[in-house]
């Protein structure tokens, strides 16, 4: 028997199976709905979910990437531009921002976001996780970006 280590195990538990074989393009209710999560979602719960991706990415700005790249002010950058940490060429190839509707996508499942990431975490499910975490992780930053109304 194969023991998983505990890392690896956190990192692809999270999302069910039937989640991460529903890979649909967002709709227009879907961005609604997110959007309205985001809007009262609890930036205190983000920061204790988002400790987990703490085990891969630091939030405190300058401290440079671990496993994965520094996520101070990833709301709004431009998508494989932190300095200094060697994204996937299916990652690069992506191109665009890490808006919230971007970065719910990519928390939902990057795998199936991004066919051929280096991302082993398998993403959350819960819609009302991913914008609290996302609400979170636009608070890194000296410039948040205004979130919907």
């Amino acid at each position: 028997m194969r023991l998983i280590p505990a890392v690896l195990l956190a990192c692809t538990t999270l999302a069910s199976p039937m989640a991460m074989a529903q890979n649909t393009a967002p709709t227009a209710a879907d961005a609604q709905s997110f959007n309205k999560a985001l809007a009262s979602a609890s930036v205190e719960r983000g920061a204790r979910i988002a400790k987990q991706c703490e085990i891969c990415h630091n939030v405190v700005e300058g401290k440079g990437p671990k496993v994965g790249p520094d996520l101070y002010g990833v709301v709004n950058r431009p998508i494989a531009s932190m300095p200094g940490f060697n994204y996937s060429a299916a990652l690069k190839a992506k191109g665009g921002k890490w808006t919230f509707a971007e970065l719910d996508k990519w928390l939902t499942d990057p795998r199936a976001d991004v066919k051929g990431t280096h991302m082993t975490f398998a993403g959350l499910k819960s819609e009302s996780k991913r914008a609290a975490v996302i609400a979170y992780l636009n608070t890194l930053s000296k410039s948040p970006v205004p979130l919907p109304q």
